[in-house]
């Protein structure tokens, strides 16, 4: 008898495993922590998103995705990051798994030498060993994401832990209220709401609207996926949320900058 079908997370997860085992063995974990030590302090990821009026952006530089495929054939990821910054948001997200989301640590790092300034850097990825918090630091990155679905209550608490340590800022992504009731007792800063279902890559702005209410206002709340115009913001803001992570409505965008202009009103009106 043959095995459930595999999900799209499920690949995923399973080839991250196998990912990590040959970088741990590139360049092992002393060499990384090495590099992490001598990176730059990090920025205050929360503090960024706070400190806007409205409903914060965090702009994700994103090549691709495993349901759309490449996004934008001609995109320069440096380019698109100075963009970002310029016309307000708070801070930027950049995906950097390679196999699905065709993105690199190394888009990361670069991005993070040319942007001038204090907008923060949060590295998109699925995050599974303390390696890639150490690997995520020292490419200069100020926060990361860790997924509730694809980590125990006991991996979560010490990614978080050491997360903290070194710190940055995790942005813990839950999809529903028995995820978000396994996050709170960590007290994370910042919480996000996925309102992509990463088994089946569906999308619905209601997941995160639902949730909102069960979390304290203490938390900085913030919405992922699913937001594509000032209408999708207004909803946000009537709902209290802090901050919203967009991607492909953005990468995709005739006129970028417009774009996040076009965002970041829709939240204060």
């Amino acid at each position: 008898m043959k095995g459930p079908t595999m999900t799209i997370l499920d690949r995923i997860v399973e080839h991250k495993r196998e990912e990590l085992g040959g970088l741990m063995r590139e360049t092992p974990l002393k060499s990384v922590q090495a590099l992490a030590d001598a990176a730059p302090p990090p920025r205050d990821l929360v503090a960024a998103l706070r400190s806007k009026l409205g409903v914060a952006l965090i702009a994700e530089v994103k090549r691709g995705s495993p349901s759309k495929g490449l996004l934008r054939p001609d995109l320069d990821v440096v380019s698109l990051a100075l963009a970002y910054a310029r016309h307000g948001a708070a801070a930027i997200s950049v995906l950097t798994d390679e196999r699905f989301f065709q993105g690199s640590l190394a888009d990361l790092i670069r991005i993070r030498g040319a942007l001038e300034g204090a907008t923060p850097l949060l590295r998109k990825d699925f995050i599974l060993h303390p390696y890639q918090v150490y690997q995520t630091r020292a490419a200069g990155a100020d926060g990361l994401l860790l997924i509730a679905a694809v980590l125990s209550d006991e991996d979560l608490a010490e990614l978080l832990s050491l997360t903290r340590a070194l710190g940055m800022t995790a942005l813990v992504e839950v999809r529903d209220q028995r995820e978000l009731e396994r996050v709170l007792p960590l007290s994370p800063r910042l919480v996000g709401a996925n309102n992509r279902n990463l088994h089946d890559f569906s999308v619905n702005l209601e997941s995160c609207l639902a949730l909102r209410p069960l979390a304290p206002d203490a938390v900085c709340f913030v919405a992922e996926s699913g937001i594509h115009s000032p209408a999708d913001v207004k909803r946000l803001a009537v709902a209290r949320v802090n901050a919203m992570l967009v991607g492909e409505a953005l990468v995709t965008a005739p006129d970028v900058g417009a774009k996040v202009r076009e965002l970041i009103g829709g939240g204060q009106n």
